[in-house]
């Protein structure tokens, strides 16, 4: 059975599987809280607590002690006063004769008396002899005293602490007054372990409150980490949640939302923006790229291959101008142009815009007029706002009808600009949308354009922290843009184009 035992084969073991305990989740947990700065935080304010509610018992305790020893000194000060009043009136046998009546009894207040002659042996009092190893010098006196006890424990002695002082008589004679203080000291170790008591429940509360402290801070924190990470992982809709307390930390939360809902719809406007590049502009790129084929292909008429490059390169400038409207778009809405901002009127850009125009108006067989354009003075870019001005004017033309007008005004809020037409309007669930890029009201997108004209408009308010607005004309559309009030400098520039000649 031995040799048999020694051969059998090594039994396989199951693997062992490794799993997550409680324990060690909360110690990383743990761990994980005590690297947060809430966390530090919390622990500076504990040290400043505990710091003030020690400082606080501390000054409790030396302020109970010193009045107990304050009136300890009292009282015997006092006695011996009385005691030595006694003497200067009665003498020695005066003396001797008040501390024995003094003596008698128990009075309750631990008061001690002895009275001795030159060679120390006693004359009155309630003590036996003069206590061992006290000096004989006028003076405080701290000593110990022998003590039986009465009660239960009645005839075993104890020894307590006492205060005295000594009043020093002619001919040797000496007056000991002292006190039993040991109900004094026990009331000093009863104050004291009380206090200690106090300070370890408070400081107790503020570790359990500097702890639910932190971890309310970090569970409001990890809820803006969690929502970060679902926003990096592509759900550009997930939110950090609110409490509803109006705290600092929903004021972050609101402020991250903000953040956040602009960022969505800065991407969405950027998806957009590319299916509407690749939609408009695949159709331009196709015409160009088949005309230049088939001038290529075709037979060598130099007159048909010069027709084709001409329309060729009308396709190209209208690519290009589309490319330049995107680019003059992200300009103004990045403020790269921030440093080419001039003092300039505004009434005199917008008398430019419309002369530039009156021609086709005129061609149109239409009226293109400008109203109260004296003194609008104010500082921004002067290219960027003649091409949102231009805009307005070519989209009254463009998709309007009637009389145009455009008038630049200044009002208490600042400086208003406003483009107006009889023509069909917009209506009002399309008012918004026309701002974004590529968008073109029109179905058939028959009439020459790229529907980025309000785009560059908008762009230029936002700039210029202005804000625009559609509205109805009754009939028509009146586009209004509502700059704010010129700076300082910008209104000294006004008061002296005003003023009058000469």
């Amino acid at each position: 059975m031995a040799e048999s035992a020694g051969h059998l084969a090594p039994q396989a073991l199951p693997p062992i599987k490794a799993t997550a305990t409680p324990g060690v989740s909360i110690i990383a947990s743990g761990r994980r809280l005590v690297r947060t700065h809430a966390f530090r935080l919390a622990a500076l304010y504990l040290l400043v607590f505990a710091a003030s509610v020690i400082g606080v018992l501390f000054f409790v305790y030396l302020t109970s002690a010193d009045f107990v020893e304050r009136q300890t000194e009292a009282t015997l000060d006092a006695e011996v006063t009385g005691l030595a009043e006694q003497y200067a009136q009665r003498g020695l046998s005066g003396l001797v004769q008040i501390v024995a009546a003094r003596s008698a009894g128990d009075r309750g207040d631990g008061m001690l008396y002895l009275v001795t002659d030159p060679e120390g042996l006693p004359l009155a009092g309630n003590l036996a002899g003069w206590p061992k190893g006290v000096p004989t010098h006028p003076g405080a006196l701290s000593f110990q005293i022998a003590v039986t006890r009465t009660g239960d424990d009645a005839g075993e002695r104890e020894t307590h602490p006492a205060r005295g002082q000594l009043f020093a008589m002619p001919g040797g004679y000496r007056l000991l007054v002292a006190r039993d203080i040991s109900d004094a000291a026990a009331f000093r170790d009863r104050i004291k372990t009380t206090l200690l008591w106090s300070g370890l429940l408070a400081l107790g509360i503020g570790v359990v409150g500097g702890a639910a402290m932190s971890r309310n801070m970090l569970r409001r924190v990890e809820e803006v980490n969690r929502t970060a990470e679902r926003v990096v992982a592509g759900n550009l809709s997930d939110r950090v949640p609110r409490q509803g307390t109006n705290d600092e930390f929903d004021q972050l939360a609101a402020n991250l939302n903000g953040m956040l809902d602009q960022i969505e719809r800065l991407m969405t406007a950027m998806r957009e923006v590319t299916d509407n590049v690749a939609h408009d502009l695949r159709t331009p790129l196709s015409r160009l790229r088949a005309r230049l084929e088939l001038a290529l292909i075709g037979p060598a008429d130099p007159t048909a291959q010069g027709e084709a490059m001409r329309a060729a390169i009308e396709e190209a400038d209208q690519l290009l101008a589309t490319f330049n409207a995107l680019l003059r778009i992200a300009e103004a809405e990045a403020g790269a142009r921030a440093g080419t901002d001039e003092e300039l009127d505004l009434g005199a850009l917008a008398r430019a815009a419309v002369e530039l125009y009156e021609p086709l108006a005129e061609q149109q067989g239409r009226i293109l007029r400008l109203g109260g354009a004296a003194g609008a003075i104010m500082r921004g870019d002067r290219h960027l706002l003649s091409q949102a001005l231009a805009n307005l004017i070519d989209n009254a033309l463009k998709y309007g009808a009637g009389d145009v007008v455009a008038t630049v005004r200044r009002e208490a809020g600042g400086i208003i600009v406003e483009v107006a037409d009889r023509g069909p309007g917009i209506p009002e669930r399309d008012r918004e949308s026309v701002f974004d890029r590529f968008v073109r009201l029109e179905p058939s997108r028959s009439t020459p354009g790229n529907g980025l004209g309000l785009s560059l408009v908008r762009a230029a308010a936002r700039r210029h922290d202005a804000s625009v607005t559609l509205g109805d004309n009754n009939p028509g559309l009146r586009v209004r843009i509502a700059f704010p009030a010129a700076p300082a400098a910008a209104q000294s520039l006004r008061s002296r184009s005003e003023m009058p000649a000469g």
